[in-house]
C-alpha cells in the first residue's frame, strides 16, 4: 500500500484492543521482536507468538505459543515466510470464519500470490507492502483509552520430575523467570478468561462463590 492514510485502516487500528504479532520471540535482531519495542507506549495490548520462545516475556508481554481457541484476535501481524503465513491464515479461517476475522497485516515479504488469492477469495480485510510500525509512527496513532496491562500465568512441569506441576502468577508487565522445564500454558488474564485450552478451564473451574478469576488465580500460586 501507499504510505497516504486509508481511513478504514486507521479505523481498524484505532478500535484495536490487542495487536498479536506472529513470530515476535526473544532474538533482539529479528524484526518482529524490535516491533514489540517499536509499538510499546502507545497503548495497545501486544501479544507476542512464538512457539519456540513461549513463557518468555519481551518488556514484560508474556509470549504465547499460538493463538488458542476461544481468542479472538482484533488484529493479526505476520511476521512469518509466505508459506507460515498462508497456513496460518488457512487455519484462522477455519476458525472463525470470514465474519470474525481479525484484520491480517503480512509484514514486507510475508505475503506470496497464493495468499493474496486466498484473503481476497474470502473477502478478507488485509494489508501488504506496508510495515505496521511504519504506519502507526507515521501517523502519529495512539490508543486512546489504552489498554489495561493485565497479571499474567504460567504453569510449567515441577523440576524434579515428579509430574506435577507449578502455577505461576506474575505482575502486569513483568518480566518472567527463567524456566527450563516444560510449558503447559501461558497467557494473561484475558487468556484466562477465554481460552479454551483445557488448563485455563480448570483454573477458571477452581473459583471460590464470588470469587474474581483474577483472585482465584493468584491464591492457587
Amino acid at each position: 500500500m501507499s504510505e497516504g492514510r486509508e481511513e478504514w485502516l486507521d479505523a481498524a487500528i484505532n478500535h484495536a484492543h490487542s495487536i498479536h504479532i506472529l513470530g515476535a520471540g526473544l532474538n533482539p535482531e529479528r524484526p518482529a521482536h524490535r516491533a514489540v519495542h517499536d509499538l510499546n507506549g502507545r497503548g495497545w495490548r501486544l501479544v507476542p507468538i512464538h512457539p519456540r520462545d513461549a513463557g518468555n516475556s519481551i518488556l514484560g508481554r508474556v509470549i504465547r505459543p499460538e493463538i488458542e481457541p476461544g481468542i479472538t484476535p482484533d488484529i493479526v501481524v505476520m511476521f512469518l515466510a509466505p508459506a507460515r503465513a498462508q497456513a496460518a491464515v488457512m487455519s484462522m479461517i477455519v476458525r472463525y470464519g470470514s465474519e470474525h476475522m481479525p484484520l491480517i497485516w503480512l509484514q514486507r515479504g510475508a505475503e506470496s500470490d497464493e495468499l493474496i488469492e486466498m484473503l481476497e477469495e474470502n473477502a478478507l480485510k488485509y494489508v501488504k507492502q506496508d510495515c505496521i510500525v511504519e504506519y502507526i509512527t507515521r501517523n502519529n496513532m495512539q490508543r486512546n483509552p489504552r489498554a489495561e496491562a493485565y497479571p499474567w500465568f504460567r504453569q510449567i512441569s515441577d523440576e524434579d520430575g515428579s509430574g506435577c506441576s507449578v502455577w505461576q502468577a506474575f505482575e502486569p508487565l513483568q518480566d518472567g523467570s527463567k524456566f527450563t522445564t516444560e510449558l503447559e500454558w501461558v497467557g494473561d488474564l484475558s487468556d484466562l478468561e477465554n481460552s479454551q485450552h483445557t488448563i485455563a478451564r480448570y483454573i477458571r473451574s477452581l473459583g471460590l462463590p464470588d470469587e474474581q478469576l483474577v483472585d482465584t488465580a493468584i491464591r492457587l500460586a
